[in-house]
């Protein structure tokens, strides 16, 4: 009676899905994900000053983040986007220095854990890191408030290997409006981009850094999907059309997103799933199923969000768990092409894109802000120009080319 029994549990759905979890976990063997963002550098500054030498740093033992070492094998965590972000308030003062220091830890977690990260910089770095079982480490931007309105930051962020910025956080730079402006908590400045912020674009498609339109304002992803020659990405944001969160992305620009083969990665976060603060695996599923809807599943992937974030779904509670979610699409009929499609193969797509659109452009961009647009009063101006677009010169210079104009014409 007993073995009766068991054989017929074994026909009902939990046994069908068991099958679909050991199908996850095979397809990601050779197809591992690659998530879009993930904030443990964050952590390491919070709790441990980027120490990673303090025993309680060690990233094989640590627990008390969504991120280490034994939950990324169990994850299958095959690329990650690292985001080397600092917040809003660093804004006008020490953001370049407080990003070149994430940036640093990033680099130093390659160097500690060689066996498990590989800092890469190119979509062929990341096809070699899953050949080699490492985690293909990347480094992303968050926020264009790091690279203090200059080109020349922003270049100098690409050669330390950053490729992908995100062109605002959770406040308007002199360049770019944020996602806030959709709420009215923040008035909009720049109507998307600044003329300025359109030669940030150019510079990052002429580099080969990756546009990253999480948490701008919707004007700003049309300006920049309209005027973009590469396509761009969505690191971690879902459907509005189920959650009407600004953070999430809006039917009309999801559409935008599939005519221009960019990617929409979807977030974990409860309040960017359900908009409560309880959500599921399911609920986070559905965002999937919906941008392969509406855009297609070409341009679907997945930015976790984890360790920037308070509320995870349940069982998704870490970076272990995206198996569970790979088995979740695969009971939705789910292709083994869609699924690898999303795990890896549409963000390399877009990388390798991104990295031809670079080799067909010219000369680095030569503009610059005006010095009266930024602000901060510890900042010198060497080199800017004023409203005229003539050299800026300090007061006693001025007075001394004055007197000599007039010396010249007496």
């Amino acid at each position: 009676m007993v073995v009766v029994l068991a054989l017929a549990l074994c026909l009902l759905p939990p046994c069908a899905g068991q099958n679909h979890q050991e199908e996850a976990e095979r397809i990601m063997t050779t197809t591992p994900v690659i998530d879009g963002h993930n904030d443990l550098p964050w952590q390491l500054l919070k709790r441990f000053n980027n120490q990673l030498g303090l025993p309680e740093a060690n990233l094989t033992t640590l627990n008390s983040t969504h991120t280490n070492i034994p939950k990324l094998r169990k994850g299958h965590v095959g690329g990650q986007f690292w985001s080397v972000y600092v917040p809003c308030d660093t804004q006008n003062k020490d953001a370049v220095k407080r990003t070149l220091e994430q940036i640093d830890v990033v680099q130093r977690m390659c160097e500690l854990y060689p066996e498990t990260f590989s800092c890469v910089v190119d979509s062929a770095g990341i096809r070699k890191a899953f050949q080699e079982k490492k985690v293909a480490s990347l480094m992303g931007v968050e926020g264009g408030h790091s690279i203090d309105s200059s080109l020349g930051v922003l270049r100098t962020f690409y050669r330390l290997g950053v490729r992908y910025m995100t062109l605002t956080h959770s406040c308007n730079t002199p360049w770019a409006d944020n996602w806030l402006v959709d709420t009215e908590k923040e008035q909009p400045q720049h109507h998307g981009l600044s003329s300025f912020g359109k030669m940030v674009l150019a510079e990052m498609n002429r580099l080969g850094m990756i546009v990253d339109l999480a948490h701008v304002s919707v004007e700003t992803m049309k300006v920049v999907l309209n005027i973009s020659k590469a396509p761009v990405i969505f690191s971690h944001s879902s459907a509005y059309g189920l959650c009407q969160n600004r953070r999430n992305v809006p039917d009309d620009v999801l559409r935008m997103v599939a005519a221009t083969k960019s990617l929409v990665m979807v977030n974990f976060y409860n309040d960017y799933v359900t908009c409560k603060d309880t959500a599921t695996l399911a609920d986070v599923a559905n965002h999937m199923d919906y941008v392969k809807k509406v855009a297609g599943v070409e341009y679907v992937g997945f930015g976790g969000d984890y360790d920037g974030v308070t509320r995870l779904p349940t069982g998704l509670e870490d970076v272990s768990t995206y198996p569970a979610l790979v088995a979740e699409l695969l009971a939705r009929n789910w292709t083994v092409e869609e699924v690898k499609a999303a795990l890896a193969e549409n963000l390399i797509r877009v990388f390798t894109r991104v990295e031809e659109v670079s080799g067909a452009q010219g000369a680095p961009g030569m503009g610059c802000t005006r010095h009266g647009e930024l602000e901060g009063s510890c900042r010198t101006s060497y080199g800017y120009t004023n409203s005229a677009g003539t050299a800026q010169l300090p007061p006693a210079a001025l007075v001394l080319a004055l007197a000599l104009l007039l010396s010249l014409l007496s």
